[in-house]
């Protein structure tokens, strides 16, 4: 599965349900989904090395939100103890009512968390800035360099540390980084420079006399839409039912404005990625999840989706129909786990023993 829109749609369906929800059965299925995901791509292969191991930092993200949550909200009836004095947000009853909803929003942050570390994961920042709209080369242009001038950086530190302990360099004080940092940035500034010469040896950001003309209506069209959309949204707000409809036409033409601006920008690519069978499926899987659970079919009890631990704590409800449906998210790990290079291989060294 290559075809960064499909990882793009499985990372929003993830997003969408992770923010529908706080039933915390819910949450336990989608994270599982990210963790089953995750570990299916280490399986294959493609897992990056990362500065923080994910789950203990999520361990800390829950624990911080429920104690958080539990020292500063005092309402609900189960009263655990109570803080005395007067101390700002602290004081009062902790209540378990609170504890149960700090731990839930947790277990959001933490799968939005892992959502996105999977997406990283799987593609590398060459796809994921492929799919930004040709009206924005220069932004994806500018983004690929921040990306990948951090490593270089790094790489770059690594080095002149090497050097300097080779030369008998020791760190025992504030004054004993100056000969690190010295020469990591006059060789960031170097190669900012060698940069700059080539990109504008190349033309980059080069635009003819009559550009600004052909671009000043999509521009115009793109400031109407986002004044539309705006103006939707606080119509929304106001409970009138014509709102969403004129956060569509906004949106509409934001669209029309983009593919007139897109139009107008060349880009040539060496590959062009073309969507596979696996692609299909994972895209069938999220659309028929995200209509089973947000489309008000009958028969499906989309109440369950709203729980809240107060007043009083209570057992969170349970859809087996949403549940079920939720295992379309799963989909990627599975066909991550099907194009395992190491079982192609040890297939093909019993086929070549036979």
């Amino acid at each position: 599965m290559k075809q960064p829109w499909a990882w793009i749609s499985w990372l929003v369906a993830v997003l969408v349900m992770l923010s529908i929800t706080r039933n915390p059965i819910y949450l336990i299925i989608l994270l599982l989904c990210t963790t089953f995901v995750g570990l299916s791509l280490r399986l294959s292969g493609v897992e990056k090395r990362r500065l923080l191991p994910v789950w203990k930092f999520a361990g800390w993200i829950i624990l911080f939100a429920t104690l958080f949550n539990t020292l500063t909200s005092h309402f609900g009836e189960t009263a655990l103890f109570t803080i005395p004095g007067n101390l700002p947000l602290i004081s009062g009853k902790v209540t378990l009512e609170a504890m149960v909803y700090g731990a839930t929003n947790g277990l959001i942050l933490t799968g939005m968390m892992a959502s996105f570390t999977v997406l990283n994961m799987a593609l590398p920042v060459s796809a994921l800035i492929s799919i930004i709209p040709r009206a924005f080369f220069p932004v994806a242009v500018v983004t690929s360099i921040a990306v990948t001038y951090l490593p270089t950086t790094l790489r770059q530190f690594q080095q002149i540390r090497e050097a300097q302990a080779v030369r008998g360099h020791q760190m025992k004080s504030l004054r004993d980084w100056l000969p690190l940092i010295m020469p990591l940035l006059v060789g960031g500034l170097e190669h900012a420079m060698q940069l700059a010469e080539a990109m504008t040896a190349r033309g980059f950001a080069s635009s003819t006399p009559t550009g600004g003309k052909r671009q000043f209506y999509p521009r115009l069209l793109m400031l109407i839409g986002v004044a539309l959309l705006a103006a939707g949204w606080m119509v929304q707000l106001a409970s009138a039912s014509y709102g969403g409809l004129i956060m569509v036409g906004g949106a509409g033409l934001i669209m029309v404005a983009l593919w007139i601006l897109s139009n107008q920008s060349k880009r040539t690519k060496y590959h062009r990625g073309a969507w596979g069978i696996k692609d299909g499926l994972v895209l069938l899987a999220v659309v028929s999840t995200l209509v089973i659970c947000l489309l008000p079919i009958p028969g499906i009890d989309h109440q369950s989706f709203y729980y809240e631990p107060y007043p009083r704590l209570s057992v969170p409800t349970f859809s087996p129909v949403l549940g079920i449906a939720m295992i379309g998210l799963f989909l990627p790990g599975i066909l991550a786990i099907e194009s395992n290079p190491g079982k192609r291989v040890v297939a093909e060294q019993k086929k070549a023993e036979n």
